[in-house]
């Protein structure tokens, strides 16, 4: 093998240069032609195509080749989001700040009447005046329902139980 000179080492590099560049080429001219003379948009190679960045507005999109050409899509900005729950959240603060400084609206523990229609309301022991005796009142048929048909599935679970124990005692035996 004889040493390289420096013509043909240029030449070389020039075939490898020329062959880097029409190989390259379409990755290269995405990435540094901007739109029209302004230079609007910013292309970044990514694995599936290109990431595309709008100078003027900040949007970022991704651009992907399909079968049809060239479709871009926006990613979805995070920021402006956090942004308007940030301000959402400044405004409530400023608000509970005012009622605070307006002064306190309730000075204490207030403890209302509940209607009589409440069902969580339980009924206070009556006494008779003229007997001194304690009435307790009695559970209503709703009440001994509930507690009848929940004994019924109890009972019900318990003997299948005691069936499937059976079952596996006199099968294995």
């Amino acid at each position: 093998m004889r040493p390289a000179t420096s013509s043909t080492t240029s030449w070389l590099a020039a075939a490898a240069f020329a062959a880097a560049m029409a190989i390259g080429g379409d990755l290269v001219a995405a990435q540094s032609a901007p739109d029209g003379e302004t230079g609007r948009y910013s292309m970044t190679p990514i694995p599936d195509g290109v990431l595309r960045l709008d100078t003027r507005t900040g949007t970022v999109s991704t651009c992907t080749k399909n079968g049809a050409g060239w479709a871009c899509y926006a990613v979805p900005d995070e920021r402006s989001a956090l942004d308007a729950e940030i301000g959402r959240l400044q405004a409530e603060v400023e608000k509970l700040k005012g009622q605070l400084a307006a002064g306190p609206t309730v000075s204490g523990k207030v403890d209302e009447a509940l209607p009589k229609s409440d069902p969580l309301k339980k009924a206070e022991p009556r006494s008779a005046e003229s007997e001194r005796k304690i009435e307790i009142p009695l559970p209503s048929d709703q009440d001994v329902d509930r507690v009848m048909s929940f004994l019924e599935k109890a009972w019900r679970r318990l003997i299948d139980i005691a069936n499937r124990v059976q079952k596996d005692v006199s099968g294995r035996i």
